[in-house]
This record gives C-alpha cells, structure tokens and sequence, in this order.
C-alpha cells in the first residue's frame, strides 16, 4: 500500500480575514503540482503563462491567460506549467459561507448560490469576462478588511450573472474524493505525467500502486469515470494541443512526440477528444487572440 499523507489541503486565511488572496509571478515547479481538494472555492485568474488544466474529470491545455473558478471539494492538479514575462497568477480562496449562513439565505445572495452549484463542476469564463474581472481580481490585494469584501461581493456577482462561460465538467465527476483515494489518483497521475510519451502496460501501471491488472482496471474506472487508456491517450492529446499552439512541428512529428505510435489512431483519438482534427485545431488556433 502507498504510505502517503491525504491530500486534503487546509487553507488559512490571514488573520482578520475572511476570504486569502494570494498572488505569485514565479514560475510554477510542475512537478510540485499534485491531486488535491479542498471545502473552499477557489477562483484564479492567471494573465499570461500556458500549462494543463486538470479539474475533475476536465484535462485540457490553455495558452496565455485563463479565469477558472473551481468548487467545493472538487479534485483537481496545480495546472501552471509556467507564467510567461510579466505573468501573473492570482488566486482567491474562500468557503461558500465566508459571510455566515444567514447571508447565503437573503434573497440577494439567490444568484451566487447558484453560482457556487454550478462551481462544483468547474467553470472555465470566456474572454470578455476573463478581460473585464481579470484586472479586479489581481487589484483585491490593494484592499483589505470590509473594502476587500466588497469588491470581492462585487466580482462574484458578476459572474453569477453572466452566461460567458462554459462548464469543464458538464457531465458532472465520478471521482470520489476519499483522501486514501486521493492519494492512491495523485501517485498515477504523476507516473502518466511522466511517462505518456512512452507506452505504459497496464501491469506496470498497476505495480506502481501495488495492484493486480484487474483490480486497478475496476478501481481506476470507479474513481475516475475512465479506462487508463482512455486517460493515457487524453494526456497525449492535451501535450499535441500545447505542440500545436507552441511550435511549428509537422503533425505527423507532433503524433509521435506525444506517444503515439500510429498517425491514423493519433488522428481519431484527437478528433474524439477535441471534436476537430489536429489541422484544423491548428489553423483556427492562429486566428484566436486570447
């Protein structure tokens, strides 16, 4: 069996405060990344940088700037690869009922309640909103006490209000979060991290978490929603979308580089997984401004 701490997070405000803003423009170790959940929201803004965005069930990559708001207790990685020049990554973390449960009852509060529910699936906000709350988010760090409550009251209120956004678990999750198993989920993911490029069998897979092939096949399925498979090839797709953005490799160079071993397969898993094929995800791609 592993012998590794939970990885339930316990966040501390500062005292004084009900809500912890934190802000960082360093650049971010991947490998310290690791599964993890917490009771409180959590909403980040980062404003320049690239890297995988891995909440619930939701593996994707973003390029330059993204604004995620992500649920109670809903799993997910540190996602920053790295910030680019002048990149900065603001993260505001608090529990639903950081104004007393009362608060949540008045009838102004209706639409963050709701809010709040729709979180617990991961929301991803779109460019106009990303542009418009990014810079408010990054300036709480200028207030603090009742006026840092306001302008965060402020912030959430528009995005409860707005329909500028989409939903990274729109399916709803199927992983559990049982810290013994969030463990167990963060040990695998860090080997597929790693290793994806390569090919992983599923008896080497499963030795690493001191299982046999069948019962980590039935316990990986339960507690993620997916076959290791599946999962593996998502990794793949994920690092062709972030080859695609960032270099000018063939797509033939781009299949082999992200482990696949055959290009008509490569072709048919990114379809699957992006709903375009790696040509066409590459032309619209430059016609995007972030």
């Amino acid at each position: 069996m592993i012998n590794k701490k939970p990885t339930f997070r316990k966040l501390t405000p500062s005292f004084g405060s009900s809500i912890l803003v934190k802000q960082h423009v360093d650049t971010v170790d991947k490998n310290g990344a690791y599964w993890h959940f917490h009771p409180e929201l959590e909403l980040i803004y980062i404003n320049k940088g690239q890297g995988k965005t891995h909440i619930g069930n939701h593996l994707s990559y973003f390029n330059n700037s993204q604004l995620i708001l992500i649920g109670s207790n809903l799993p997910h990685n540190g996602f920053t690869d790295r910030l680019t020049a002048n990149g900065t990554e603001t993260t505001v973390q608090f529990k639903s009922n950081f104004l007393g449960d009362d608060f949540l009852n008045v009838p102004e509060m209706a639409n963050i309640v709701s809010l709040f529910e729709r979180a617990k699936k991961g929301i991803r906000f779109k460019i106009e909103t990303k542009q418009k709350i990014g810079p408010k988010i990054e300036k709480l760090l200028e207030h603090d006490g009742l006026k840092r409550v306001l302008k965060f009251l402020e912030i959430l209120n528009f995005l409860a209000t707005t329909d500028d956004y989409s939903l990274l678990n729109a399916d709803g999750f199927a992983f559990e979060t049982e810290p013994q198993d969030s463990a167990k989920i963060d040990v695998i993911f860090k080997y597929v991290n790693k290793n994806f490029q390569n090919h992983i069998a599923l008896d080497e897979i499963a030795d690493v978490v001191s299982m046999t092939v069948p019962a980590f096949c039935r316990y990986f399925k339960k507690a993620t929603g997916k076959t290791f498979t599946e999962l593996v090839n998502e990794y793949r797709v994920v690092h062709a979308t972030k080859l695609l953005n960032e270099s000018q490799m063939s797509i033939a160079d781009v299949c082999f580089e992200c482990g696949f071993n055959n290009f008509s397969h490569f072709n048919k898993q990114f379809n699957e997984i992006t709903g375009k094929s790696a040509s066409q995800y590459r032309k619209e791609i430059k016609l995007i401004i972030q």
